[in-house]
C-alpha cells in the first residue's frame, strides 16, 4: 500500500506546483490594459488666493478653474477646477482637482512640481469614470508653465 501512495502523492504535488506557477501568468495575461486619456490644460485662471501672491511661503493656496483641450490643444473637451497648497517653498505644491469631460469627471491628488513633471494618483470619478483608479502623468506642455499635459492612465 505504501508504494502506491508515494507515486500518487508525488503526482498530486507536481500538479499543484504546476497550477501554482501557471495561475499568476494566466491572471496577468487576462488583466485589462489601462485606458489612456490625454488632454491639455491651459492654466489661464491660476491665482494665489491665500497669503501674498508675491511672497512664496508655506501654506499659500493656489486655486484654478481652467479649460481643457484635446491632446492637440485645439478643441475644448472639458474643464477642471481645484486647489494646491504650497508645501515646499519654490519647489512643490500638494494638489487636488477634478477634470470634467463629456463622459464624466476624474479626480486626482498629489504633488505638483514647480520645475518638472510629476505623477498624481487618480482617486475617483463620476459617470464613465465612476470606478476610476490609476495615475495621471502631469507634464509641462510649454516652458512658461501656462499649459500642461494631463495623461490619465485609468485601470
Amino acid at each position: 500500500m505504501k508504494t502506491i501512495r508515494i507515486p500518487i502523492l508525488l503526482v498530486a504535488v507536481a500538479a499543484a506546483l504546476s497550477l501554482w506557477m501557471v495561475a499568476p501568468a494566466a491572471g496577468a495575461a487576462g488583466a485589462s490594459k489601462a485606458t489612456v486619456i490625454h488632454v491639455v490644460e491651459r492654466a489661464d485662471t491660476d491665482a494665489v488666493t491665500n497669503g501674498d501672491p508675491n511672497n512664496d511661503q508655506l501654506g499659500n493656496v493656489l486655486t484654478f478653474a481652467n479649460k481643457v483641450y484635446d491632446r492637440a490643444n485645439k478643441r475644448q473637451v472639458g474643464s477642471d477646477q481645484g486647489y494646491c497648497i504650497r508645501t515646499v517653498v519654490g519647489k512643490a505644491w500638494e494638489c487636488n482637482w477634478t477634470t470634467f469631460l463629456k463622459s464624466g469627471s476624474i479626480t486626482v491628488e498629489g504633488k505638483f512640481l514647480d520645475a518638472g513633471n510629476s505623477v498624481l494618483a487618480i482617486t475617483g470619478g463620476t459617470g464613465a469614470y465612476a470606478k476610476a483608479r490609476g495615475e495621471m502623468a502631469l507634464k509641462y506642455h510649454n516652458e512658461k508653465g501656462t499649459a500642461f499635459d494631463f495623461v490619465f492612465h485609468l485601470m
